[in-house]
């Protein structure tokens, strides 16, 4: 049935005061929040505190046990464990770890991919195995031992004897290919017990190793080849140690030969003899080392005396690229399994700088001719090798010896390429501080053998990582750049360049950058050499841009606009504009009015905003909206509104298609519209009136264009109130008019990150604020009363809501609480200088009639809904709403009209009836209703709590 609504008085004042938290006073000198509480247990059982006169309560906080670390006596875990640990096994440890390689050493793997990127042909390789015949050797079970050793040596035999299998014309690609198969058949044979196999093909791979027909491929091949080799250690290794290991016991990572059984050992040795049994040098040399670490097993001097005969075992190898890589792979393992023995890495440093010379003799300049390679190529092949045996050397070393190496490759004619590696090897304060040292060697270098721009590369590499003294700084630049604006190859000018730049915007001004930027343009320019050298380039802007955070000084550079108009392959040219966007975000810390900041950046966001297409992704668009968002907030020209408010139109036409921005410019030219109020104290005059309403012009123009309905809807709402908070009512009206036109338009599903979703949420949402708007809007002199309101119903009841659903049930529920705010004396809230319809009704019974009217209206809508929902599926959301309805009349709702109380009853009773009702919540309101009854206005709550039964689920 309809019933006569009868909205309460409410008074806000009471209401608000009864909902604050009762204060308490507190004595500061005595007490504080963040102060430790001490919790002491009185002989009474109870807990003293504050303003206790128990001795024990006063205690000191210093005194104080926190309960957890009484778990532990006052000690930490690991202090714990610290303590009970032996003293002499620490320091053990300790020094170990001194000797160990830390995290600092570049290791290895991480070089590999670059060695192979690097080094590569386009001329075809081969692979030359010998795999060994498949002959039959079948035992009987009684044969003795000495027959297994005949077999055994039989085998290794083949190695050498057995069948030729030779692949020719292989690319690059299918010779890494089939060494991979050739690491993977290691495994294989490994897994299935065919070790003797595992062995040949461990043998026959090393053999490669003495290959230098395709010399610029040998960097490549060592490190494949190599990589078969580390894999065959690590079997062999991890065999011999899972045979001291047995059920109960294991062997500890820093085991003694002594506690290492004897067919272990016996295994080990095995594997020693076989390789001792290989007839050629070079794979007797390299297996031996794989499995170097086996000496462990064995006894405790074996690593460091088998160290230094291997390294001699190198200077029988005649080809002295080969014999480099192999004295490199020897420091890759003593590193490994013996870093503390430096001394034998310094006499493999030193046995290569006494055969130097066999690179200019007649053997290895006659395989250059045949192959047609240039000496300063041959030599940048030696450069990986070297490289690391310096690494390996100069890791933690003492500063005499380091200048004790440099002064031997001094000695040396044409020391170009050592130099190079040990400017590449040595610690980057080291080369730093005697930064004139070597530019005096490189100067002395022999322009022939080793090109002097590498030389000053890796000289610029060290001082971007170190600084030089300071007296020397201008004059190693001088010095540096003398040499790389002489070179003719754009490539190598570059790739000098780009190093270099780091130091100049280090260590100089704005002046010393912009002449070398204008010396890179003017390299980089003729025949469009630039597109070659992308990267470069973009590693030259990235350098500048970390060095220069003042922006102002970065644009004021003459060059660097120009600089970047290099940069004209688009996706290069937005990546470019991004890492400036995002230097500019990160470190302007002030907002800015600067013309020449804001001059540059207009034109690298206007760069990013272009790039936008059909086929632009929407996680770039976001990218590229966000950066431009980033940029807009830091633009202020303080109190001259006018001039910002122009900027915003300026770039509003040259962001058109990034809608984010959009939404961005109209939230920044509301947020002007509010300062201009606040600098006006609410009181505009007619020149700050007019411009409060070009403001609110700007937004109504530039909303329709936003293409997502919902930022619409809103940003309708928000541009409305801030109209309204300018008191321009007429304006206002219109907003709030277009997004109530807009409602009906609201699709049934959107795309939320991608996935579609029921659009019902976001509009009951948006809704529920408007009607919280309306509450303070006055009505128009011209429409009918309640013009938006009901404006607003219609489109809603017009609106084609889910079946399932209840959202338009709980809209009307909301409209309720709006229409009974609107009947109170005084609303909850105002808008300052605009006067709502409590001013202007005056509490009118007409109009309050109107606002009675609507409700028993909605209410009559909401009981039909209910009544609709009668069926066994639709039982709990019966239940839900009529809770809800029954509380909202307890709340707005006069109970003193019968109808109304009795309808309350009804919906009570409804809500129990078919056990669906939440029995806490049921309880706690009759619990509040009983507790607002003691209210004098609100006695008649009594009467209704009597007439509320709680219905058990029984």
């Amino acid at each position: 049935k309809a019933c006569q609504w009868h909205a309460r008085s409410r008074n806000y004042v009471r209401e608000l005061e009864s909902c604050r938290l009762e204060s308490v006073s507190v004595d500061f000198g005595d007490y504080h929040p963040l102060k430790p509480i001490t919790v002491m247990e009185s002989k009474t059982k109870k807990l003293g505190r504050k303003g206790s006169t128990s001795s024990t309560s006063s205690s000191s906080s210093s005194s104080m046990m926190d309960p957890l670390s009484s778990v532990l006596d006052g000690t930490d875990p690991l202090s714990l464990f610290a303590a009970t640990a032996d003293p002499l096994a620490r320091k053990k440890r300790d020094k170990d770890d001194s000797s160990a390689v830390g995290s600092d050493f570049e290791p290895w793997s991480s070089k590999r991919a670059d060695i192979l990127a690097r080094y590569t042909t386009n001329e075809k390789l081969s692979i030359n195995l010998c795999m060994g015949s498949e002959k039959g050797k079948a035992t009987t079970p009684g044969s003795a031992v000495s027959e297994k050793v005949r077999t055994r040596l039989e085998e290794l035999d083949d190695l050498e004897e057995g069948s030729q299998k030779e692949l020719l014309n292989l690319t690059q690609q299918d010779y890494t290919n089939r060494i991979e198969e050739l690491n993977q058949s290691l495994k294989d044979a490994w897994a299935s017990d065919q070790k003797v196999k595992a062995l040949k093909i461990v043998i026959q791979c090393s053999k490669l190793l003495s290959d230098t027909t395709v010399i610029q491929f040998y960097p490549s091949k060592f490190v494949l080849i190599t990589d078969i080799l580390d894999t065959f250690g690590k079997l062999v290794y991890e065999r011999i140690f899972s045979m001291c290991t047995d059920n109960r016991s294991s062997l500890p990572d820093n085991f003694t030969p002594e506690s290492v059984v004897d067919t272990a050992k016996e295994t080990c040795l095995n594997w020693f003899f076989k390789i001792a049994s290989i007839r050629e040098l070079i794979p007797r040399f390299y297996v031996e080392a794989a499995i170097l670490k086996c000496n462990k097993f064995l006894s405790k001097t074996g690593i460091s005396e088998c160290l230094p005969r291997l390294t001699s075992m190198i200077r029988g190898i005649g080809d002295p690229l080969v014999a480099v890589y192999a004295r490199a792979y020897l420091c890759r393992v003593g590193m490994e399994v013996a870093p503390h023995l430096k001394e034998n890495l310094n006499k493999n440093f030193f046995d290569f700088l006494l055969t130097f010379k066999q690179i200019h003799g007649d053997t290895v300049q006659n395989q250059l001719v045949v192959q047609c390679v240039e000496i300063p190529s041959y030599l940048t092949l030696y450069s990986p090798a070297i490289d690391w045996i310096l690494q390996c050397i100069s890791y933690r070393a003492a500063e005499v010896l380091l200048t004790e190496m440099m002064e031997r490759c001094k000695k040396l004619g044409n020391n170009a390429l050592l130099l190079n590696s040990v400017m590449s090897a040595f610690r980057a304060e080291f080369i730093a501080a005697r930064s004139m040292d070597f530019i005096g060697m490189i100067k002395e270098c022999d322009e022939s053998g080793f090109p002097k721009h590498l030389l000053f590369r890796s000289l610029g590499r060290n001082l971007a990582l170190a600084d030089p003294p300071e007296g020397d700084r201008l004059q190693i630049l001088n010095e540096a750049w003398k040499v790389i604006t002489k070179l003719k190859s754009p490539q190598d000018y570059i790739n000098c360049a780009e190093i270099w730049v780091e130091y100049t915007c280090r260590h100089f001004t704005k002046r010393e950058v912009n002449t070398v930027l204008a010396d890179v343009i003017k390299h980089m320019t003729p025949d469009r050499a630039f597109e070659e050298a992308y990267p470069q380039l973009q590693s030259i802007i990235q350098k500048v841009i970390t060095y220069f955070h003042d922006f102002a000084v970065l644009f004021s550079l003459e060059k660097f606009l120009p600089f970047l108009d290099m940069f004209q392959k688009e996706s290069v040219r937005v990546e470019v504009c991004k890492c400036i966007m995002e230097a500019f975000i990160k470190h302007q810390l002030e907002p800015t009015k600067d013309p020449v900041i804001l001059n540059a950046l207009l034109h690298v966001c206007k760069t990013m905003h272009d790039s936008v297409n059909a086929l632009t992704l929407e996680d770039e668009k976001r990218m590229l909206a966000s950066l431009i968002n980033g940029f807009l907030r830091m633009v202020s020209f303080g109190r001259d509104f006018e001039q910002q408010l122009s900027f915003y139109v300026e770039a509003r036409s040259m962001f058109c298609n990034l809608e984010p921005v959009l939404v961005q410019l109209i939230h920044s030219v509301n947020q002007l519209a509010m300062e201009t109020r606040k600098v006006m104290k609410g009181n505009h005059s007619r020149k700050t009136a007019a411009f409060v309403r070009a403001c609110v012009a700007f937004c109504f123009i530039t909303i329709p264009s936003l293409t997502s309905i919902f930022s619409r809807l809103n940003l309708y709402l928000h541009s409305g109130q801030i109209a309204l908070a300018n008191q321009c009512l007429s304006q206002a009206d219109a907003f709030f008019k277009a997004a109530i036109s807009l409602v009906p338009e609201v699709p049934k599903t959107i795309n939320i990150d991608g996935k579609m979703r029921s659009s019902e949420t976001f509009l009951l949402e948006f809704l529920c604020n408007f009607f919280s708007t309306l509450l303070i809007i006055p009505d128009h002199p011209e429409q009918g009363v309640l013009f938006l309101v009901r404006g607003l119903l219609n489109v809603i009841q017009d609106y084609t809501w889910e079946d399932n659903g209840d959202d338009k049930v709980r809209i009307y529920t909301n409209v309720v609480h709006l229409l009974s705010a609107m009947s109170q004396e005084t609303y909850i809230y105002h808008v300052d200088k605009v006067e709502s319809n409590d001013t202007l009704y005056g509490g009118d019974t007409k109009f309050l009639a109107e606002t009675n009217k609507l409700c028993e209206t909605l209410i009559a809508q909401i009981l039909e809904h209910l009544k609709s929902l009668g069926k066994d599926e639709t039982l709990k959301r019966q239940s839900q709403l009529a809770l809800n309805l029954f509380n909202s009349i307890l709340a707005h709702g006069d109970l003193r009209n019968n109808k109304l109380n009795q309808l309350a009853v009804n919906l009570w009773n409804l809500a129990q009836r078919h056990g669906y009702a939440d029995t806490k919540i049921t309880v706690k309101t009759l619990e509040y209703i009983k507790k607002q009854s003691k209210h004098p206005e609100l006695s008649h709550f009594t009467d209704l709590a009597a007439r509320l039964p709680l219905q058990s689920r029984t």
